[in-house]
């Protein structure tokens, strides 16, 4: 088992999307969720970023995450269910809810198709679990073996149960820029062009906005791969190894899933195999790419160097 705490974006490997979540309260349970002996609740509602704060009990505690969508309320039943069944091993286990409506990264990490969706997580590790509606007995016997894994792992620990969620005086959150506010809450819906608005209107007002070009370029990131198949796309790539838009959308595809050196390679090879207007194509997004995943990390550094090798 790995030591270091999962996160969301961990769960891919991938960019830390979440700058493209609306900074959320700390997390708390569910209004009216079941509660364990002493009224006591191990559910805690999370989005993408107060997800990392449970994830990160897996250390000590079985995490469980479980997927729903307000879209399709009947999803939400099941959760319901699972919560009361939780809450009965008083602690042994913590379940983190997510409505993946609002939690953007965590769908396009696990590439949800359906929910309800429940995964463990153990020692900061992913275990998928199942998919679609389960009875109460089947849970229980994963829940059983989840808690059988996590005790081979050294895993052991109780949670701690949450009380009531904080009042507006417990929070003391900045005021977002109101472009900020305008792209997460079209994030939120889906709508990729609002949000690409937004973020362009920050960068009008503010050129130097890091935070608003960061954003305009995941956000473009998840526009190009919405909806795109996979395993056809690389078999597409894989027969026209100089198709600039085949190798740009795997070059996508590769960021998202956290193979970004990968990603990088393709196109810095791409340059080499090209020339003109398609040469240029291929640089000006392995430059976009770099935007995606920040300027300050270092494989953007390495695959820089080996950008401007290619070009000269």
């Amino acid at each position: 088992m790995s030591n270091n705490p999962l996160n969301a974006a961990a769960l891919r490997g991938a960019v830390d999307l979440s700058a493209l979540a609306k900074p959320a309260r700390p997390a708390a349970p569910p209004a009216g969720a079941p509660t364990g002996q002493g009224g006591v609740s191990y559910v805690v509602e999370v989005d993408d970023r107060s997800f990392n704060e449970a994830a990160q009990q897996s250390m000590q505690v079985p995490v469980l995450l479980a997927l729903w969508s307000s879209s399709q309320p009947q999803s939400r039943a099941h959760i319901d269910a699972l919560a009361a069944i939780v809450n009965s091993y008083d602690g042994r286990l913590l379940l983190a809810v997510a409505d993946i409506t609002q939690a953007l990264q965590l769908r396009q990490a696990l590439q949800v198709q359906q929910v309800p969706m429940v995964l463990a997580i153990i020692g900061g590790q992913p275990l998928p679990l199942y998919a679609g509606d389960q009875s109460d007995d089947n849970i229980r016997a994963v829940l059983d073996q989840v808690l059988q894994a996590a005790q081979q792992n050294g895993i052991t620990g109780r949670a701690q149960g949450f009380g009531a969620a904080p009042t507006e005086q417990e929070t003391d959150e900045e005021p977002l820029n109101e472009y900020h506010e305008r792209a997460f809450d079209a994030i939120e819906k889906g709508d990729y062009e609002a949000a690409i608005a937004a973020y362009n209107a920050a960068l009008q007002a503010n050129p130097d906005d890091e935070d608003a070009r960061l954003g305009l370029g995941q956000v473009n990131l998840l526009k190009r791969t919405e909806g795109v198949d996979l395993a056809a796309a690389r078999a597409e790539a894989a027969a026209a190894p100089t198709d600039v838009a085949k190798q740009t959308t795997v070059a996508d595809l590769d960021v998202l899933g956290g193979h970004i050196d990968d990603a990088f390679a393709r196109l810095i090879d791409l340059v080499k195999a090209t020339a003109g207007d398609e040469r240029n194509q291929a640089r000006e997004h392995l430059i976009d790419l770099f935007d995606v995943v920040g300027a300050h990390d270092p494989r953007v550094k390495k695959a820089r160097t080996a950008l401007m090798s290619a070009l000269y």
